[in-house]
């Protein structure tokens, strides 16, 4: 895939690192996949919520 600047500008937005930065070190990438994770999760969770109040 190619790395476009836009790419790199949103990573270094959401996660104060470059994309050269988050490829070479193991952890950082584990931490922003866990943080996107829990994201994801919240985000999920949310419209459950909404779903379950526009339903009720």
């Amino acid at each position: 895939m190619a790395y476009t600047p836009e790419m790199e500008k949103a990573m270094q937005q959401s996660h104060q690192m470059g994309y050269a930065e988050y490829e070479r070190k193991l952890e950082k990438r584990i931490a922003v996949e866990k943080r996107r994770q829990h994201e994801y999760q919240q985000c999920k969770q949310m419209i459950a919520e909404i779903d379950s109040n526009i339903h009720s």
